[in-house]
This record gives C-alpha cells, sequence and structure tokens, in this order.
C-alpha cells in the first residue's frame, strides 16, 4: 500500500502518523492517488505520539524528530511492503516552504534550521514537505474538514496563542514571507495587557485559551485553573466565569469583524482548546459577530471537525501534493 509519513510538530510533543488513502471495496486493490492526491481522502494508518523534550535543547529536538520519521518509514516498509513515498512535517514559528527551512520557532529553539533535507536525507532521498503548523491544519480543515466545499474560509485555532490560516481557492495562502495570518497580533484592546510581540492588547492576550484560562484563575484564586474549567464554570452560571467568559468572546468578536472585513471569507472555522467548548462559545461568538458587522457579509462560523488530528492530516496531505506533482509534472 502505498503511503506517506506525516508529522506534527509541537512545542510539547510530536504527533505522527503514516498516512494512505480510502480503501478500495472489500476484495479490491488498496486504493492509489489517481487524477490528484485528493481523489480518496487521506487515511492515518498508524498514529503515535512522542515528546518534543525541547529542554534538551534544539539540536537534540531535531534528532528526535529524524529518528521518529526513520522509524516509521520502518513500520511502513514492514507493514505495508513498501517505504513511505513521501514526508510531509508541519512546525511551528516562521517557515521558508520554498527552501524547506525552519527560519525561527521560538518554542523550539529553532533559527535557519533546513529541516526538509536533512529529513529526506535521514529518509533515503524521498521528496519531503515542510508547513507551517497552523497552515497545515487548516488545509487539512479546508479540504476534509469543515471547510470542504468552501472556496474562502479562514481556519482559526485558539489554543496557546491565536494565529489562522488563509484558504483561497483549495489553498493556503503564506504571504510574501511566509507570516501571513497572525492575527493573534492584531490589537484589540490598545491600553491591554503586554503581549510577547511588543505590543499592548492582542487578540491572543484575551481570546486564546492561554489568556482565557489565566484570567479564570485569577478570578476564582485556582491557580491550576484552565479554559476548559471556565467553559465549565460558566455552564453552571458562576458570575465571574461569565465575566472572564464575555471578555474574551468579545475580544474574539472585534478580532474576526477585523478579519471578515479584510478578507471576506465565506467560512470562519474556530479550533483548538476554546472551540471544545461547543455552544458555550459558538452561541454568544456568533451574536457578537453579528452585532457588530455593518456592511460586511456575515461568514458561518463553525467549529472545526477534525480535532488534534489536522496537524497530521495537513501534512499528509503536504506529502501526497508532492506525489500529485510528481507524476503531472
Amino acid at each position: 500500500m502505498r503511503h506517506v509519513i506525516a508529522l506534527d510538530v509541537g512545542g510539547t510533543g510530536i504527533k505522527a502518523a503514516l498516512v494512505g488513502t480510502e480503501t478500495a471495496p472489500s476484495g479490491g486493490a488498496p486504493a492509489q492517488p489517481s487524477g490528484g492526491a485528493h481523489a480518496r481522502p487521506p487515511v492515518l494508518l498508524h498514529e503515535a505520539r512522542r515528546p518534543t523534550e525541547r529542554e534538551r535543547g534544539p539540536e537534540a529536538v531535531i534528532e528526535t524528530i529524524l529518528g521518529f520519521a526513520a522509524e516509521l518509514r520502518e513500520l511502513g516498509a514492514r507493514r505495508y511492503g513498501v517505504p513511505a513515498a513521501a514526508a510531509g512535517v508541519a512546525v511551528p514559528g516562521i517557515i521558508d516552504e520554498a527552501t524547506g527551512t525552519a527560519v525561527y520557532a521560538a518554542n523550539l529553539g529553532w533559527r535557519d534550521v533546513p529541516l526538509r533535507r536533512l529529513l529526506s536525507e535521514r529518509l533515503g532521498g524521498v521528496p519531503v514537505a515542510l508547513g507551517h503548523d497552523v497552515r497545515t491544519g487548516g488545509l487539512a480543515e479546508g479540504r476534509i474538514g469543515a471547510g470542504k466545499g468552501a472556496d474562502r474560509f479562514v481556519f482559526l485555532p485558539l489554543g496557546t496563542g491565536i494565529a489562522a490560516a488563509i484558504g483561497i481557492g483549495g489553498r493556503i495562502e503564506a504571504g510574501a514571507h511566509g507570516s501571513a495570518g497572525e492575527i493573534g497580533h492584531i490589537v484589540v484592546r490598545p491600553q491591554g495587557a503586554p503581549c510577547g510581540c511588543g505590543r499592548r492588547g492582542c487578540l491572543e492576550t484575551l481570546a486564546s485559551a492561554a489568556a482565557v484560562g489565566r484570567a479564570w484563575a485569577a478570578a476564582c484564586g485556582d491557580p491550576d485553573a484552565t479554559a476548559a474549567d471556565a467553559a465549565k464554570a460558566v455552564e453552571s452560571g458562576d458570575p465571574r466565569a461569565v465575566a472572564v467568559w464575555q471578555e474574551a468572546v468579545d475580544a474574539l468578536a472585534d478580532g474576526l469583524v477585523t478579519c471578515l472585513t479584510l478578507l471576506d471569507p465565506r467560512t470562519l472555522i474556530i479550533g483548538g482548546g476554546l472551540a471544545e467548548a461547543g455552544d458555550t462559545l459558538f452561541a454568544p461568538l456568533r451574536e457578537a459577530v453579528r452585532r457588530r458587522v455593518t456592511f460586511q457579509p456575515l461568514p458561518s462560523i463553525v467549529p472545526a471537525a477534525l480535532g488534534d488530528a489536522a496537524g497530521c492530516l495537513g501534512a499528509g496531505l503536504l506529502a501526497w501534493d508532492l506525489l500529485s506533482t510528481e507524476v503531472t509534472a
């Protein structure tokens, strides 16, 4: 069975998979991509996780990634009769997709890491695609998830920070310098809390899952409280939690209206930890956005469909794209 390796590298953990395509009907041969890499949806044939262990230093993290990929290659060869035909890897920070370089990742300590070349060498010379973690997750959500069929969408995961993937006509816009979609650094409260970027009142200081967790911890007096705890308290009617939650929803709505004013998406896909609150988030958020729009067409605001598998699926799609390009070249 033809398959590819997918890696989704985060600050604390690495998710990995062998990704194939949807199998043929019972009794038939395994399905192969035909007419393009996405004639059939990707399937996670095997999944694994490993801690990033960034405390060991940037070189050790790189070796962990390379070793993990090599193990997956051996597993795929044993299980499916052939080694992986390509690989895709999603990483945080600033990347240069054209050269396959991880330019900068603060949480991993990387600068100018030629990750595509290193991974290809470790995997016997197979083609490798390098993608930004959020844009790669957005690619998956757009092609096979909540944005399927939408010609224009924005994927917005609300996690430790906030970034966005801008989907246009089946592709994800990276921008002129690979930094498109940094919606978390739209200033929504000019006199607000300082942000790691150097400004004050950025969206992610108020509406990320991490920010909501911090605000609720301060309000309830429990230093270990999280955004999930805040959502539960909102559902139980705790007025302190309601106030924290509404502040985040209002900030998020302000950021989203700026986003849709500039980009005019058909669909806004909200993912990440905060989206797991379901209607506790989506009901007030839709209403807050509706109140704020004037001339702007109101997009659909929907939850992400793929959960934390989006990164691996997106990395797999990047790899299949490479193979599709080779076939049509």
